[in-house]
C-alpha cells in the first residue's frame, strides 16, 4: 500500500472573540448567495425596510463580514467593523475622514430586531435566529460542512461526507476498504529514524459509515513515537455509537488498544495531541521487529457498534 501522507502541515485554528457576545468573525453570505436571498421577506419591526436591506447595512464595507458590536462610524456616518477599524490607518475607507471612536449605537440597536436564517440553510438547517445569536449557532451547527480529514498536507476543501470521500479517493489517492476489519503489514526501513510525517491514512466503509485510520510517526516531547487512531466521518454524537479495537503485533508480541472513534469535527492535530489512540514508544516498537534495521507493524482493526 502506498503511504497516504506526507509531511504534516497542520492548519492552525484561530478564532476572534467579540466581547459581550462570544462570537467569532466568519465569512458570511455575499450578495447573490442562496443564504443571502433567503433573508428577503423576513421582516421584523422595521416598517417598510426589509431585513435584506438592513442586512446590507450591517455588512462591513472593508471585509464584507457582518458587523457585531462594537460597530464604529466616522463623523460622516460611514460604518465599519471593529476588526477593520483596528487595521485601517488611512481614515474612513469610504470618505477618508479621520476615524475616531464613535460607536454607531443606532445600527447596533437595529440589529437586535433582526432574525436571519442559518448560513447553512442550503445544507438543511431550517432554523431562524436573532442576529446576535446567528454566528454562535453557526459555529456548532450540525449542518455545517466538514473539513477534509487528510492530514498529510494543508487542504481547504470542505463539504458533506460523500463529497469528502470522493475527494480523498480522487485527489489524495487514499486507500479505501469495505468492511470492519483491516489487516496490513507496514515496514519502516530504518527503525531508529522517526520522521514527523503521516505514514498512512486509510478510509473504511462499514455499517453504512466511513472511518479514517491514521498511522504516523512523530516526536512526543523529546520521545519518538508511533501512533494510530481512528476518526469517524460524521458528528461527535454519532461517533460515540461506535467502538474499535486496534492491535499491533510482530515477533511473537502484540499490543492492543480499545477506544471510541473521534469525529472529524476534531482536527487531526487535536486528536493526535490528545494522545487518544494507540501510542508505541520507539523502544517498545523495536520488540515487534526481528532486527534493528527494519520495523514491521501488523495492524488489525475491528470496528463495531
Amino acid at each position: 500500500m502506498a503511504p497516504g501522507g506526507g509531511i504534516c502541515k497542520e492548519v492552525i485554528e484561530s478564532s476572534i472573540e467579540f466581547s459581550d457576545y462570544e462570537m467569532a468573525t466568519s465569512s458570511v453570505e455575499l450578495r447573490g448567495s442562496p443564504c443571502r436571498k433567503a433573508t428577503t421577506g423576513f421582516s421584523g419591526n422595521l416598517g417598510t425596510t426589509s431585513n435584506n436591506d438592513v442586512h446590507e447595512l450591517l455588512e462591513c464595507p472593508v471585509c464584507l463580514n457582518l458587523m457585531y458590536p462594537p460597530i464604529y462610524q466616522c463623523p460622516n456616518g460611514h460604518t465599519l467593523c471593529s476588526s477593520c477599524k483596528a487595521r485601517v490607518r488611512t481614515g474612513c475607507p469610504t470618505c477618508r475622514h479621520e476615524l475616531g471612536n464613535i460607536r454607531c449605537l443606532a445600527l447596533e440597536k437595529v440589529a437586535e430586531s433582526l432574525e436571519l436564517p442559518c448560513r447553512y440553510q442550503i445544507w438543511g438547517c431550517q432554523d431562524i435566529f436573532p442576529y446576535y445569536s446567528k454566528l454562535k449557532h453557526e459555529k456548532n451547527c450540525n449542518y455545517r460542512p466538514y473539513n477534509c480529514p487528510y492530514a498529510g498536507a494543508e487542504c481547504s476543501v470542505t463539504g458533506d461526507i460523500p463529497l469528502l470521500v470522493r475527494h480523498l479517493k480522487n485527489d489524495h489517492k487514499v486507500d479505501m476498504h469495505d468492511g470492519s476489519t483491516f489487516n496490513h503489514r507496514y515496514v519502516k526501513a530504518n527503525a531508529l529514524e522517526i520522521e514527523n510525517a503521516t505514514w498512512m491514512l486509510t478510509v473504511f466503509n462499514c455499517f453504512g459509515r466511513h472511518f479514517c485510520l491514521h498511522f504516523e510517526a512523530f516526536h512526543l516531547g523529546m520521545a519518538p513515537v508511533y501512533m494510530a487512531f481512528l476518526r469517524f466521518m460524521g458528528d461527535e454524537e454519532e461517533a460515540r455509537q461506535f467502538s474499535y479495537s486496534l492491535e499491533v503485533g510482530g515477533n511473537g508480541r502484540k499490543l492492543t488498544w480499545q477506544g471510541i472513534p473521534r469525529s472529524i469535527r476534531d482536527s487531526h492535530k487535536r486528536v493526535r495531541d490528545s494522545q487518544d489512540g494507540l501510542i508505541i514508544q520507539r523502544n517498545l516498537a523495536l520488540f515487534f521487529s526481528d532486527c534493528l534495521q527494519s520495523l514491521f507493524f501488523f495492524f488489525y482493526l475491528f470496528a463495531y457498534r
